[in-house]
């Protein structure tokens, strides 16, 4: 089997390894440096127009656990015994609308474009969330954009922890502003900058899951020739 070969089954046992765990093996704990690695393959990860419009907050305190338990009816399981619980955030449209602070910074500052060629991204920018994709139709309308970019962070952290054979359970069973209320008497969403998007838990599975079922390839892709 060629090296090619061999990284392609890599990744599909990976896959194959994966599911959503509902309750972890809370004796065992994933060591700094693996959790390290998944925290990066989120950093890392690509976003629309390079917003990288997520931050990722790491839940080990039991007491914010037990108070999101208790508003977050898909994650009974897996808050008390999860060894690492991650709430992803979205930025709202505080941040992510074409002329904020935010933008700006993300523009100059992190990605380095020249000051010239950033007055002609912005015209851009203008239009793909005015025309293109109405994403200034309203403020959720700009969140569920902004949460969009945050699910392709969590699938490559879940994917990553699978890689080396670790558990994962993504989680959106939770009320959104009881999360909301919660995180924000924390001091955690920057004065309306952030809100929670959707929730994932690491960890050892407790048992084995049943085998693995998904729909033939035939009936979820279709080749245009």
């Amino acid at each position: 089997m060629t090296d090619h070969s061999k990284k392609r089954e890599e990744v599909l046992d990976a896959f194959r390894f994966r599911h959503a765990t509902k309750s972890f093996d809370a004796s065992k704990k994933i060591s700094d440096e693996d959790f390290q690695y998944i925290l990066e393959a989120g950093r890392l990860s690509p976003s629309s127009v390079g917003y990288e419009p997520w931050k990722f907050v790491v839940v080990q305190n039991a007491t914010l656990r037990e108070k999101l338990r208790e508003v977050s009816w898909g994650a009974q399981g897996q808050l008390p015994t999860a060894s690492h619980f991650v709430v992803i955030l979205a930025r709202t449209i505080k941040d992510t609308k074409y002329d904020s602070d935010y933008v700006r910074h993300q523009m100059l500052e992190v990605k380095k474009f020249p000051e010239e060629l950033f007055g002609k991204i912005l015209e851009r920018y203008k239009s793909f969330q005015e025309d293109d994709l109405h994403l200034l139709d309203n403020d959720r309308t700009m969140l569920d954009w902004a949460g969009k970019q945050t699910y392709i962070a969590l699938a490559n952290m879940m994917t990553a922890a699978a890689l080396i054979g670790i558990d994962s359970c993504p989680i959106e069973g939770f009320s959104f502003d009881q999360v909301q209320k919660i995180l924000e008497e924390e001091n955690l969403l920057e004065d309306g900058h952030l809100a929670v998007s959707v929730m994932v838990a690491f960890g050892y599975r407790e048992k084995e899951p049943r085998p693995k079922i998904r729909k033939d390839m035939n009936d979820v892709v279709q080749w245009i020739d």
